[in-house]
């Protein structure tokens, strides 16, 4: 339930069209459903915006089938991230609107249309190597309702590809540089654009990269103004605040 639905919903209590004690039943599950192993945050729509997403790593294929199953109760749409070819066969059963991104490891199940929020979020790499974080925030965005753009293999040892975009990055509400190596493409376009840009740094590089450490301390200690930096190889991180950077705009 979000907000606006739960502003009905009080409202048909108000009106007589719930009883008190339909709404009461109703509101006992609000909080959360325990399963045991997991318990099911359905309040954090209300919270924060966004329904709870499920984080697949290190959980079994049995656990990840329950709470899926239970939050399709809700009937809202379900993000799950870090999820393996294993985890989508185990439970692809249990809906016909799942979908399977392989490259990321994202399963989507499209149960509600979204109205789009207005206004672009560029998502833009360094390399072909970085987009596998990168879609990871592009669907992310996508399931939480932006429209998406993207921009992919501009880096900067070869900056004439994205200077000749320049017209995207000036039209775009909000900017995902997602890089490896040493992270210098986030610097590049903090510096060239009036909007928030969140660096993505991913651990795509050789030895001194020390797994995308290089490039999160490079974008860390930029000196382009109005640069935000998310965790190593965070793609969803960078999607959910991009996405409620977005809506904000649009308010």
């Amino acid at each position: 339930m979000n907000k606006d639905q739960l502003k009905l919903f009080l409202e048909k209590i108000k009106n007589d069209e719930i009883s008190i004690d339909e709404g009461i039943e109703t509101i006992k599950n609000l909080e959360y459903d325990d399963l045991g192993y997991a318990k099911i945050d359905n309040h954090r729509e209300i919270r924060n915006g966004y329904p709870e997403v499920i984080y697949c790593e290190g959980k079994t294929n049995e656990h990840i089938r329950g709470i899926i199953k239970q939050m399709l109760c809700t009937g809202k749409n379900i993000l799950a991230t870090r999820a393996t070819k294993r985890v989508y066969e185990a439970i692809k059963d249990l809906d016909d609107n799942i979908e399977y991104y392989e490259l990321p490891g994202l399963i989507v199940i499209k149960k509600e249309e979204l109205k789009k929020t207005n206004g672009t979020v560029l998502v833009v790499t360094g390399g072909t190597s970085d987009i596998k974080v990168a879609e990871e925030a592009a669907i992310t965005l996508e399931v939480f309702g932006n429209n998406v753009e993207r921009l992919y293999d501009v880096g900067v040892a070869g900056i004439h590809r994205l200077l000749s975009n320049k017209d995207k990055l000036n039209s775009a509400n909000v900017i995902i540089a997602v890089a490896g190596m040493e992270g210098a493409l986030a610097s590049v376009v903090g510096g060239l654009v009036d909007k928030p840009v969140i660096a993505v740094p991913t651990s795509v590089g050789y030895g001194a990269n020390f797994k995308g450490l290089a490039a999160l301390l490079a974008m860390l200690n930029s000196c382009a103004s109005g640069i935000g930096v998310v965790n190593i190889d965070n793609g969803f991180g960078a999607g959910y605040l991009a996405s409620t950077i977005n809506r904000q705009i649009n308010l």
